[in-house]
């Protein structure tokens, strides 16, 4: 038998969350995680995060349609870290592309673009 692993919200309530492709191993996007996002996403089994920008939970792909899938959830060793192995419709990133990591530090794009965000956000 297992017993959840108490995961550390820290002061601020969030944990930052990889999301990884199950499959691939590539990695999509970092975004932070309160502990109802957490909950929400166990309950669902489609990743949900929360966004301090905006200062509310979101569902990804509620609004584009790109969900993640999550088929587990891990955690690192000080229980401060979530990694989100997902199944990805679509792009990860608002930009349109398959992840937030499609462009190297000189400014190199070297992701695909699956999408137009004009196409898909007002």
């Amino acid at each position: 038998m297992t017993d959840d692993v108490e995961v550390d919200f820290g002061e601020d309530g969030l944990v930052p969350a990889v999301a990884q492709d199950a499959d691939s191993g590539e990695v999509l996007m970092l975004a932070y995680v309160s502990q109802t996002a957490l909950e929400r996403t166990r309950e669902t089994g489609r990743a949900h995060y929360y966004s301090r920008s905006r200062d509310e939970l979101w569902e990804k792909g509620a609004t584009s349609g790109h969900t993640q899938s999550v088929r587990e959830i891990r955690v690192d060793c000080d229980a401060d870290t979530l990694l989100y192995l997902v199944e990805q419709a679509g792009g990860a990133c608002h930009t349109g592309h398959r992840s937030c990591f499609y462009r190297t530090i000189e400014g190199e794009n070297v992701g695909e673009r699956v999408f137009d965000p004009d196409d898909v956000y007002d």
